[in-house]
């Protein structure tokens, strides 16, 4: 998907380490200085591959990116099985991509197939027996995290759109993203950003509750001020459509606990009215804010309370 053109990575974010001689090409004939003795001294991955071979594309530079976050900790070898086929045959490596890891020259683990980052790097992390420092990735993201709580949203925008430069459908990157454009007022920006999230990540809580929130807040609109329901509900307290109307104003002005009470207020006093809306909106309110949010399990468990009592 389309994002905006990002400048260079902000200042701050950490520089590679340099990972010179951690990254090689092997062969049958190199194999015992490159892997076997090696191995000795620190974690070996040799990564059995061949250039017809398409998951072997997607895996390998990922391998090379985690190696060199590494920082000499581990050392990737590379072989062409379709050139050197027989330490591939000694192993028994019967598809591939295939990776193995040395250690004291010996064969300790290993897998198949072309996995996830985050599965590459708790199979770093086992066998190294530490753990790995984050990627740029999760550094960026991060980063664009602590923006938004910061109330930064310029600076997030910029930090998640570079996070989004590595990895173009990071779901946490896109979410950082909207979220930073609802901020900034820029709701467009964050609709297409949601658009163009793929049906594998449709059900993301994350993107689910920006979704809600976007509909909230076309809904909320430009409903006014919050003074004019106030007093018509000082006229008539039962005025519920005035308090519907100030649970919208409320959240729009980012008065969660307001809003939610207001429609708690109209389940109380008048369960069921104009075909259950209050009801219907603190669901949505509940989706917006997310399901662990304090407001929404607090709010749960009153409707629950009303609802069956």
């Amino acid at each position: 998907m389309e994002h905006e053109q990002t400048p260079p990575a902000p200042a701050g974010t950490p520089a590679q380490p340099d990972s010179a001689g951690m990254i090689i090409d092997t062969s049958t004939a190199t194999f015992l200085p490159d892997v076997i003795e090696a191995s000795r001294e620190r974690l070996v991955l040799v990564d059995f591959w061949a250039p017809w071979c398409g998951p072997c594309k997607q895996l390998t530079p990922v391998l090379e990116k985690l190696v060199t976050d590494a920082g000499g900790a581990v050392k990737l070898a590379k072989m062409n099985i379709d050139e050197h086929p027989q330490v591939a045959q000694q192993l028994q490596v019967q598809s591939i991509p295939a990776v193995f890891a040395f250690k004291n020259g010996q064969p300790v683990d290993g897998f198949m197939g072309a996995l996830p980052e985050s599965e590459l790097k708790k199979f770093l992390e086992k066998n190294l027996g530490a753990e790995l420092g984050p990627s740029d990735l999760e550094k960026l993201v991060a980063a664009g995290t602590a923006a938004l709580e910061a109330g930064d949203s310029g600076k997030a925008v910029e930090f998640f759109s570079a996070a989004l430069d590595l990895e173009d459908d990071n779901v946490a990157a896109l979410t950082g993203l909207a979220t930073a454009y609802i901020d900034i007022d820029a709701g467009d920006a964050a609709r297409e950003i949601l658009a163009g999230i793929s049906a594998k990540d449709s059900n993301n809580p994350d993107v689910l509750a920006l979704k809600a929130r976007l509909e909230l807040a076309e809904k909320a609109g430009d409903m006014g001020d919050a003074d004019e329901f106030l007093d018509r509900l000082a006229d008539n307290e039962n005025d519920h459509q005035a308090r519907f109307d100030l649970a919208l104003v409320h959240h729009a002005a980012g008065r969660r606990e307001e809003a939610v009470e207001a429609l708690l207020a109209i389940i109380e006093k008048a369960p069921g009215w104009n075909e259950d809306a209050a009801r219907k909106q603190l669901i949505e309110l509940f989706d917006a804010y997310g399901a662990t949010d304090e407001v929404t399990v607090s709010g749960r468990r009153r409707l629950s309370s009303l609802l069956f009592s």
